[in-house]
């Protein structure tokens, strides 16, 4: 285990900074033309029961007040306002801090003053923040504020969020001991948990002596990097490895001795560029800017580290950092509230630039215009975009990121990303970030690998600091500023962008020092708690979960954990990690066991198992598949159900095979029994609803290993990195049956809640029959896994006693079926005990079908009434 807290050091004294470096030239108007200036684009089991106990520690409440601040100028695409000071206590020098932490080994910037030794705003934006009554006189049109004689509370809700968010406190720590009455046999292990418990405290009375609280510390992106005031552009940078620094850019003509920097005793680098003459920025909004640092490696020119946009040029590989501050007429205004938090999560997992029919990269505006309707339309909630962050290497799939504070640059502009997110909250859609937290891109040009020259500058120095499957550095989670750093990229993206959560990447190997490489977790909790475990990443999660959701109570965290860490999922105030859901990762790989054996093979106890075997308490998003199945050199549930065959037999005019019958009847069986028994949340990645042929290969060269071997690429071809929707939608083709029962199995989700739902029961797991039956709620689910089998007035066990209907059949033609459950039949239930359950009705079970039957309630009769009724002339 990892008990300290490398690098850090809690500070003693305030941070004074020193007068401002600035050449004295006037006027900063450079002729430069800023890359916005022109019209060009960049190529480019137990079951599971509902959670019901209650916290330790209750999360405050914060009344609205009846005005709401509209921003005028925001500083660097920062909507929020900055019109409170820092509240930073600063202990004396030498003085005791109230912790056991060693006081000497925290690092972090503190609180900035000016010349004159005033405490300077966060983003200096106060002198540009109007305050409006309800009754106010402007309104939104367009993203775009108009006159109007009044403002719609809706629209109040989400423009003075942000203002409203900054009045709130993180809830204080709880006591941290529910978990043992969750889980008794945690007890063995309470050494750890309340050691680490502790020190997630430690952490949070640091933040709150040093920083004036988590809600402040979280908004560093108004401190660091770039900041408008009134006056001026304020940029700072944290690089404690170089020697000396400057700014260059466009706007001085990459002089580096134009713009040179000072340092303070933490490691801050600071300049101050006062307006032209004529009032406007130094800096225009569009041109190109980089630090340039004499480092202990030698002199370098990086992107700062929290730039808010950065673009690749046509035909040059290294990056540019973007100066991101559009004039106000330009900015994307929020117009629509968030959606209410789903009481169940139905996913739809996205990739912006592959989501088009055409081989390209696709744009934030025809994702908006083109997908999103479509995840309407289909039935899903929510949708996970990936590759947000910008990652210089698109192959990546957006998982080595370069610059953490920019959405990609290959999809659009800043404000476009808004617009998708704004629309997609017109729909009812919650919208989540995979966010990648657990390393970033080893790339030394364009990231913050070696930013300052040294290896330690927000990472772990040699061996810890590299993850060799993934060619990436680990960040340490220990020290303070990539603290800040962390803490307020993820408030970053939920405060700006208006995210609704996250899907937080790679969280088994943030909380091991093995990463979980070459590890086999099979319950034990010495696999959890032991010398392996890093605390210090555990703290931090605890920390981002705090934040999230002490800042915006309805957001939602996922963490993809394949090693099933107990307390996960519950709150950090009852002693948790605090995630909302795991991501059952397990599933998808049994599936892929499965379906390398024959039918005959398969157990369907063995099936049960894997999709029920999770943590009481603890929710899970379930999957049959993801986006990794897609990669090249996997394969995907279809393809390997039906493979070839694919190729030739899904049109409708010509007669099928064996193989492709086989396949439909399996594809729409796994999902839906995924979804039924699999957790609280659902998660499909696009395309994979209708089974959708081939896999995902990212264009991409030759590759020349040092040992001559040559791994041939596609010739940056994106023939196979686009998703086929013409597929799904063409009635003509048998993939436009399975996108319905898609559809269809999403909907009923919806209106009988069956994930979430507390009664949850398994009556039946019949090897020879090959037999799955199980309740969720009012329904009544039955799986025929048999080959070749179809049973006859097949009695199936149930609880609740009346009429049953047919409300979902995977072998309805609609759905690419046979037609051979009759959906006008009733079901009357038998009293008397079968399979464990008090009553019983008989069914037709043909092979290879699923069929869903629910309780006919009063409300299903009249409108059943309704409809026979004829209509008078």
């Amino acid at each position: 285990m990892v008990y300290t807290l490398s690098g850090v050091r809690f500070p003693t004294v305030p941070s004074v900074y020193k007068s401002h470096g600035f050449s004295s030239n006037g006027d900063r108007r450079n002729a430069n033309v800023s890359v916005f200036l022109k019209k060009h684009s960049v190529s480019r089991k137990i079951l599971a029961e509902k959670s019901s106990y209650q916290s330790e520690s209750r999360p405050s409440k914060v009344a609205a007040s009846g005005k709401v601040l509209v921003p005028g100028s925001q500083s660097d695409s920062s909507s929020s306002s900055a019109d409170q000071l820092e509240a930073t206590e600063t202990a004396p020098e030498n003085s005791p801090v109230s912790t056991d932490v060693d006081s000497s080994t925290m690092e972090h910037t503190s609180q900035i003053k000016t010349e004159n030794g005033d405490v300077e705003p966060a983003s200096g934006l106060t002198e540009n923040v109007e305050e409006l009554d309800f009754a106010s006189s402007l309104q939104l049109e367009g993203g775009k504020l108009k006159e109007s004689k009044t403002l719609d509370t809706s629209e109040v809700t989400i423009i003075g969020e942000s203002d409203r968010i900054r009045k709130k406190g993180i809830p204080p720590p709880g006591l941290g001991q529910k978990i043992y009455e969750i889980d008794p046999l945690l007890t063995n292990y309470r050494g750890h948990l309340d050691y680490r418990f502790s020190q997630y405290k430690k952490m949070r009375e640091a933040i709150d002596k040093y920083e004036g609280g988590l809600e402040a510390f979280s908004r560093g992106y108004e401190k660091m990097g770039f900041t408008r005031s009134a006056t001026g552009i304020t940029y700072r940078e944290w690089a404690p490895g170089a020697k000396s620094a400057s700014l260059i850019g466009d706007f001085n003509n990459w002089d580096p001795n134009a713009d040179v920097m000072t340092r303070n005793e933490f490691g801050v680098w600071e300049i101050f560029l006062p307006n032209n003459a004529d009032g406007s920025p130094a800096i225009p909004h569009g041109s190109r800017v980089k630090i340039r640092m004499d480092t202990p490696s030698g002199v370098k020119d990086s992107i700062p580290a929290w730039i808010k946009f950065s673009v690749q040029p046509p035909d040059e590989i290294p990056y540019n950092g973007i100066y991101y501050d559009p004039p106000e007429e330009e900015r994307y205004i929020f117009q629509h509230p968030r959606p209410k938090k789903p009481k169940s999560l139905r996913i739809y997992e996205s990739h912006i630039g592959m989501s088009s029919p055409e081989p390209k990269i696709n744009s934030y505006v025809n994702f908006r215009d083109d997908v999103l309707p479509r995840i309407k339309k289909l039935g899903y909630n929510a949708v996970q975009i990936m590759a947000i962050q910008e990652h210089s290497y698109y192959a990546s799939f957006g998982y080595h990121v370069t610059n953490f504070f920019a959405p990609s640059s290959r999809f659009g502009t800043p404000d476009d990303l808004k617009s998708l997110i704004d629309k997609a909250h017109e729909l009812g859609i919650v919208v989540l970030m995979d966010i990648v937290h657990s390393h970033a891109s080893n790339n030394t040009l364009d990231g913050l690998n070696m930013f300052d020259g040294t290896d330690s500058c927000y990472f772990h120095s040699g061996s810890r600091g590299y993850h060799w499957m993934w060619d990436s550095r680990l960040f340490n989670y220990g020290h303070w500023e990539v603290l800040r750093y962390l803490l307020s990229n993820a408030r970053w993206w939920l405060d700006e962008f208006k995210f609704d959560g996250f899907r937080f990447d790679g969280v088994t190997s943030m909380m091991y020092t093995h990463h979980g490489l070459s590890v086999g977790f099979t319950g034990n909790y010495e696999e959890y708690f032991g010398l392996t475990t890093d605390v210090d990443a555990v703290v931090y999660l605890m920390l981002v979960n705090d934040l999230i959701h002490g800042l915006f109570p309805d957001a939602i965290t996922i963490g993809e954990d394949v090693s099933g860490m107990p307390t996960f999922c519950i709150p950090v105030q009852d002693g948790g990690v605090g995630f909302d859901y795991r991501l059952h990762m397990a599933i998808a790989d049994k599936w892929i066991e499965l379906l390398k054996k024959r039918d005959e093979d398969w157990r369907v106890g063995d099936i049960v198992h894997t999709l029920t075997n999770r943590r009481w308490l603890e929710k899970c998003v379930s999957y049959a598949e993801s986006h990794d199945q897609a990669l090249v050199g996997d394969k995907t549930i279809a393809f390997w159900l039906m493979d070839k065959d694919m190729y030739e037999f899904m049109a409708l005019d010509r007669p099928s095979t064996p193989l492709i019958d086989r396949g439909i009847a399996l594809h729409k069986m796994i999902r839906l029994v995924t979804m039924g028994l699999g957790g609280e949340g659902y998660l499909n990645f696009m395309g994979n609803e209708f089974g959708h042929p081939e896999w995902i290969d990212f264009p991409r060269a030759d590759q020349h290993l040092p040992d001559g071997t040559v791994i041939p690429g596609n010739q940056f071809s994106y023939d196979k990195c686009r998703r086929r929707f013409d597929l799904g939608d063409a009635d003509y083709l048998r993939y436009h049956g399975l996108q319905e029962f898609d559809q269809a199995m999403q909907h009923l989700e919806e209106r009988y809640e069956f994930m979430t739902s507390q009664h949850q029961f398994i009556s039946r797991k019949n090897e020879g029959d090959r037999m799955i039956v199980f309740e969720r709620g009012n329904l009544v689910f039955v799986f025929n896994f048999h080959w070749t089998n179809s049973y006859s007035d097949y009695r199936i066990g149930c609880l609740k006693p009346g009429k049953y209907k047919v409300v979902l059949d995977s072998d309805d033609p609609l759905f690419g079926g046979f037609g051979r459950i009759d959906h006008n039949a009733e079901f009357f239930t038998y009293e008397g005990w079968y399979d464990d359950r008090p009553r019983s009705f008989m069914v037709y079970a043909p092979s290879r079908t699923a069929v869903v039957y629910a309780l006919v309630d009063k409300e299903d009769e009249q409108e059943a009434e309704e409809e026979e009724e004829p209509v008078e002339e």
